[in-house]
């Protein structure tokens, strides 16, 4: 079965629809959970498939470095090695390039970088990324791109997204394997001009779907979501649109409410691991000591096996003890919660009542603040030694 996008309804700029694969179809608006390393961490495939997970993403960076593309298409595919039959989308790992690796240098032929985990040096070009993700099996695959930083200066954001695009059109012309989609990665930083010439220039090329990169780095969240809504109203409406990087439940319904169809982000199960579990009312801190004694579940009328089987008082035990079950318990309650959300909105808009479900949500939900995030983002930036030499030759 080949890769194909139904729009079904659309509501207020919402929008339901399938995303089919060769295994299987995924209802949209979809969040996947995020398996870098084919894994969902905590979590057995089963699981995630228990709560209702059609899709899932995995990122070639990690597995070429673990357990390396060789290994993987040996054990039959990621799909086999992991025990997943379900759709999985690989990122083709520009993002951990250039964010995880101690020192990157571009240049027009590819990137090199030093490995996060033993400092090895390697070289990637859009053919290997394409090539990697065709070994890996994945359903859908990602361009190599180039992700510049919040605060870089017009000129560079302008240089790296060209040089995105003549990546783009290398990876398309490498792709053959029909059964898997190619989605190109719209740059252009919080520039609505260069937005426009991105996806002016990627949409030409006609992809199988389009991603807005280099988003959810550091920047305001008003400017994250104005730059979201310019750029997916001036993506074709046949494609599926897919927002990198971002899984928050209230960046879910906004970018939802802004046309987009796919998500994916690793904090759901990173903040569960952390104790911080979500509500209708916002994250709440399992910690703290008003689940002490706390007879209920975290959340009383929650369907997952979480709150069915537990207490918040035990879950709160579990963490304090440092049991490894917290880890479990939580990261099943966010992503249920999310997968829950999910399936709301789908029926919200298919019964056109997106905008009172996205009311009802508003009139309940406190989000993280504002300033303790972007400073979380970019102490997490800076941990991690991002440092890029950009040297870039050609046209």
């Amino acid at each position: 079965m080949k890769n194909d996008f139904r729009l079904i309804k659309t509501c207020e700029g919402a929008r339901a629809g399938e995303l089919i694969t060769p295994h299987g179809t995924v209802p949209t608006p979809a969040f996947m959970p995020v398996g870098s390393q084919g894994t969902v961490k905590a979590l057995t495939p089963e699981e995630v498939k228990d709560i209702g997970y059609s899709m899932i993403l995995a990122n070639t960076y990690h597995l070429y470095l673990r357990p390396g593309i060789d290994v993987a298409e040996g054990l039959g595919g990621l799909h086999k090695m992991m025990a997943w039959d379900g759709a999985i989308l690989t990122d083709s790992g520009g993002y951990q390039v250039f964010s995880l690796a101690p020192l990157c240098k571009i240049s027009e032929e590819g990137v090199t970088f030093r490995s996060h985990i033993d400092g090895s040096e390697h070289f990637l070009t859009p053919e290997l990324a394409i090539d990697y993700q065709a070994r890996l099996g994945a359903d859908i695959i990602m361009v190599l791109d180039v992700c510049s930083a919040y605060d870089d200066s017009f000129e560079k954001v302008q240089q790296s997204m060209e040089l995105t695009h003549r990546w783009a059109e290398r990876c398309r012309k490498a792709h053959k394997n029909q059964n898997q989609a190619l989605f190109a990665i719209v740059q252009g930083g919080v520039f609505p001009e260069l937005r426009q010439r991105s996806v002016e220039f990627l949409t030409a090329l006609d992809f199988d779907g389009y991603a807005l990169g280099g988003l959810s780095v550091g920047e305001p969240k008003k400017l994250t979501l104005e730059t979201v809504a310019q750029t997916a109203a001036q993506l074709p409406g046949e494609k599926p649109r897919y927002l990198m990087g971002v899984g928050s439940p209230e960046d879910i319904i906004e970018g939802v409410a802004r046309g987009i169809d796919i998500f994916d982000s690793a904090l759901p199960t990173r903040v569960a691991r952390n104790g911080a579990l979500f509500t209708r009312e916002g994250r709440r801190n399992i910690r703290n000591a008003t689940f002490s004694r706390m007879e209920q579940p975290i959340v009383a009328d929650c369907g997952c096996y979480t709150c069915r089987t537990f207490s918040a008082a035990y879950l709160q035990h579990l963490f304090k003890s440092g049991e490894l079950l917290a880890y479990r318990l939580a990261t099943i309650h966010n992503l249920y919660f999310i997968h829950n959300l999910m399936e709301k909105i789908r029926v919200a808009i298919t019964d056109g009542t997106f905008s009172r479900l996205r009311e009802e949500f508003w009139s309940r939900y406190e989000p993280t603040d504002e300033q303790v995030r972007v400073s979380q983002k970019q102490k997490w930036l800076k941990s991690k030694g991002r440092r890029l030499d950009i040297g870039i030759s050609g046209n």
